[in-house]
């Protein structure tokens, strides 16, 4: 028994040091790791300086950009691609309605409300099923919702391990201000599109714009 819980153990650290090397590999956090990253046992705050990166060319710019956001939202190139085309035929900044797509994701929406350390472990709890969209069983993590939508904790799950202090974790969350999060029904609501500036990602999407523009 012990046996098995030090297995665990060791593969849950192997998960977490690669995801670690992901970030040390572009020079900053990307938040794969939920409330570790946000903590001093974070790798890249205890390292006193990063190791200087060679020069790149603009291609090169342009193509680890694209990399970090595939990584960061679990994206396949095919997905961003066709992000990349709808936010082009969209009026207004190409880059800026592509981060609004990103962050009006499903399980995006869902991590920024509080709902879940990470968007990785977002990901999964949509997919389990454990939220209602409008009234409705959704399972889909990559539907991108609109103004008006409303999420809610599925009472079936309420119960269930992820959820359990789910409420008082709410409490403490920083939810931005184009959501509203009812702590107590457990509910969510898109108010707004979220603002491009004051998102703060932590990548550049005029460089992918310019890659998928070539």
């Amino acid at each position: 028994m012990v046996r098995g819980h030090r297995n665990r153990v060791a593969y849950k650290n192997m998960i977490l040091d690669s995801k670690c090397k992901k970030c040390k590999l572009y020079g900053e956090k990307l938040f794969l790791k939920g409330e570790r990253c946000y903590s001093p046992k974070c790798p890249l705050l205890k390292q006193r300086r990063l190791r200087k990166r060679t020069a790149v060319s603009e291609y090169g710019r342009q193509l680890l950009e694209k990399q970090k956001v595939k990584l960061l939202y679990r994206l396949s190139e095919r997905q961003l691609k066709r992000y990349f085309k709808e936010a082009l035929k969209a009026k207004g900044s190409t880059p800026e309605v592509l981060a609004q797509m990103l962050e009006m994701r499903f399980d995006s929406v869902i991590f920024n409300a509080g709902f879940a350390p990470s968007r990785s472990v977002a990901r999964q709890l949509v997919s389990h099923g454990h939220f209602l969209l409008n009234g409705r069983r959704h399972d889909i993590p990559s539907a991108i919702l609109k103004v008006g939508d409303e999420i809610s904790l599925r009472e079936q799950s309420k119960d269930k391990a992820p959820f359990v202090n789910l409420k008082e974790a709410l409490k403490k969350a920083n939810v931005p201000d184009w959501l509203s999060v009812d702590s107590e029904q457990l509910k969510i609501k898109v108010l707004k599109q979220p603002d491009y500036q004051s998102l703060n990602l932590p990548f550049n999407l005029s460089l992918i714009v310019e890659f998928y523009s070539r």
